[in-house]
């Protein structure tokens, strides 16, 4: 089949014409470092889509093969299969050359990088094009952006899912329909460059054991260890330091790898040695004590308080003082109405703000959003006003009137778009705007434009465009908080995503990242901060996944986060000098996994200056969970916020 159809030209293709290696893999587990691939499939596709190669084979992967409920792969029938080594070298063959395609990308890729490490040969793949993303930019009319919901709405036949051979064939056509769509919106592939993986230590680390009791402060002077102390340890030690590590930990001790604020007490031998974590220590006043006062004490180690019998959120949890507190600094001069409404409007919505301790002179805020917004703690209902179920893409504008534009879309129960998708339903065109290189094709589409009064009292008429699509994610503003749905009546959907997203124009890096903290708003251990250098937490319960050159998710498995885990924090940061001012708005969407229904979405606006963004969180609330909205920007950058939660960062 080809790309081209009676109703799409075939010159608007040329932008869009690669060499393709579709791939599908069946695997025996979620994690590529530990699992194995049971079966895969790769079919080429020239540039004008039609089909020049095909190859598939089951694999022996010399382990249980997990799931075979849903593969149906079972140790019997991939017994005689070759390993992969033995087709290592056809499959690379294919690759060669070619963008590799997969839906959900970034699964199949990490799986085929292993895989082709254990086999000692390089993985030849320099790019590579997920289907899932560039979904998410087309916006389709469909429920979810599960590739059987797509062939289904693309009209493209399935004939037997979690078969990788069969999947494959169903990802072509997928593939060309989606090309179709994207270049009659004139939108660029969301290309994501994939550098050598010939990393052969492929073997899990062993994950870190979280702490299963509350922090309960720092030591005193005279006093004993308490199970849930925050203890770091720098310098040599007489005890091997593994040793002494594994002892505490058992003792209930939890052993962190920095010092803040929240640390109970810092083993040294050589206190004036001079290292990071000793004068950090001396600024934040924490408790310093040697190693044989600490092996004394570990004899006698208090219990603690379980993070399951911890006090419900509703309850008075003791103030960790004035340095503690989060999120917004001592406002001075002007910031000080802007930094005081975000306070009175957190407190008033029932809401932890989310940003940690910084300086003065660190932080910018925007006012808090009027308290239109859903009431805390609940899912909102059925958007209402006269934009309800209508996409409003604004072009042009100074920001402050952008802003301004997409709250009041907002306002009237719509929702506020970043870039042009076959969602859109409506275009505001502000000052400025008529040279947006867009507009041509937004009046090609016959989409309604209209001028900035507009949103004074919109009048609009049913179109296909709205009427066609079935559901709709809620629409949070700033600060809006929605309750996980429940899952079978048991707890919330396990993996939970947020997708970040921004314009498709952006010419600088964003970077996406997370932090799981504790009740103390602080990380248990470096390992907990997420970022494209380190993009899984230990036990792989937080992923950061690279969908495109402006698209990020973040994938949080609530059913295994440890009890200590009582927030993740979703933030943006901007490499180099630019600032959210230029970038504009970011837009967020999070749902019960990465191709699922969304529950929400939410556009962000920064002011002008900002560098880094909270987007979003994830926290507890007593036996549930809820997801918020922030969009509070700071003029720093990621290394501050990073280490006002606690992280180890090097200058």
């Amino acid at each position: 089949m080809s790309l081209t159809s009676a109703a799409t030209d075939p010159s608007v293709l040329r932008d869009y014409a690669f060499e393709w290696a579709l791939v599908d893999v069946e695997t025996s587990g979620l994690v590529p470092r530990r699992d194995r691939v049971l079966s895969v499939a790769v079919v080429t596709l020239g540039p004008d889509g039609e089909q020049t190669g095909e190859f598939s084979t089951l694999l022996d992967p010399g382990c249980d093969p997990g799931p075979v409920h849903v593969h149906g792969l079972t140790a019997e029938r991939l017994r005689g299969a070759p390993a992969f080594e033995q087709v290592a070298e056809r499959i690379g063959a294919l690759l060669e050359g070619r963008v590799l395609v997969a839906h959900n990308a970034q699964f199949d890729y990490d799986f085929l990088a292993h895989e082709f490490a254990r086999a000692g040969l390089r993985l030849p793949v320099a790019r590579r094009l997920c289907t899932l993303a560039l979904n998410r930019r087309v916006d389709p009319p469909t429920d979810d952006l599960r590739l059987g919901t797509l062939a289904a709405h693309y009209g493209v036949p399935q004939m037997k899912a979690h078969d990788a051979l069969d999947d494959t064939r169903v990802l072509a056509g997928v593939l060309r329909a989606s090309l179709r769509e994207a270049a009659q919106l004139d939108l660029s592939l969301p290309l994501v460059a994939c550098p050598p993986r010939q990393d052969a230590r492929f073997a899990p680390k062993p994950p870190k054991t979280p702490c299963a009791f509350r922090n309960p402060g720092r030591l005193t002077a005279g006093g004993p260890l308490v199970q849930g102390m925050k203890v770091a340890v720098t310098g040599e030690t007489v005890t091997a330091r593994a040793d002494l590590l594994l002892r505490a930990a058992a003792a209930g001790l939890n052993m962190v790898s920095s010092v803040s604020r929240h640390t109970s007490a810092l083993v040294t031998n050589d206190p004036e040695a001079g290292s990071a974590k000793a004068r950090r220590a001396l600024t934040e006043g924490v408790p310093v004590i040697d190693e044989a006062a600490f092996l004394r004490l570990l004899g006698d180690v208090r219990p603690g308080v379980p993070h399951e019998g911890a006090q419900p959120e509703s309850a008075a949890v003791p103030s960790p003082g004035p340095a503690a507190l989060p999120a917004v600094p001592t406002p001075r001069g002007p910031e000080a109405v802007v930094a005081a409404e975000a306070v009175v409007a957190a407190k008033a919505a029932d809401t932890e703000v989310a940003a940690p301790a910084l300086p003065d002179s660190a932080a910018r805020t925007e006012p808090a959003p009027p308290a239109a917004g859903p009431k805390p703690g609940r899912r909102p209902g059925k958007p209402r006003g006269p934009l309800s179920g209508r996409r409003v893409l604004v072009l042009g504008g100074t920001h402050p009137d952008a802003v301004a534009a997409r709250t009041r879309v907002v306002e009237l129960g719509g929702a506020a778009a970043i870039n042009l998708s076959a969602g859109v339903t409506d275009v505001v065109v502000l000052d400025g705007g008529d040279s947006d290189r867009r507009l041509p094709r937004i009046t090609a589409l016959l989409l309604p434009v209209h001028d900035a009064a507009w949103l004074v009292a919109p009048v609009v008429t049913a179109t296909e465009r709205a009427d066609e699509r079935r559901t709709a994610a809620h629409v949070l503003p700033r600060g809006g908080v929605v309750d996980l749905p429940l899952q079978r009546g048991r707890g919330p959907a396990h993996r939970w995503t947020v997708t970040a997203s921004w314009a498709q124009q952006t010419a600088c890096e964003i970077d996406v990242v997370a932090f799981v903290l504790d009740e103390d708003e602080q990380v248990s251990f470096d390992e907990d901060f997420v970022f494209y250098g380190a993009p899984e937490n230990p036990g792989g319960t937080v992923r950061l996944l690279s969908d495109g050159p402006t698209e990020q998710t973040v994938s949080v498995d609530l059913a295994t986060l440890p009890p200590s885990a009582r927030k993740v924090v979703i933030a943006a940061a901007i490499d180099g000098s630019p600032a959210f001012g230029d970038v504009g708005a970011l837009h967020i969407v999070s749902g019960p996994g990465s191709s699922a229904a969304a529950l929400a979405q939410a556009t962000l606006d920064a002011a002008t200056t900002e560098r880094t963004m909270l987007l979003a969180e994830i926290y507890r609330r007593e036996r549930s969970w809820r997801l918020r909205a922030v969009g509070q920007g700071y003029d720093h950058g990621l290394g501050v916020l990073a280490r006002g939660y606690g992280v180890e960062v090097a200058d």
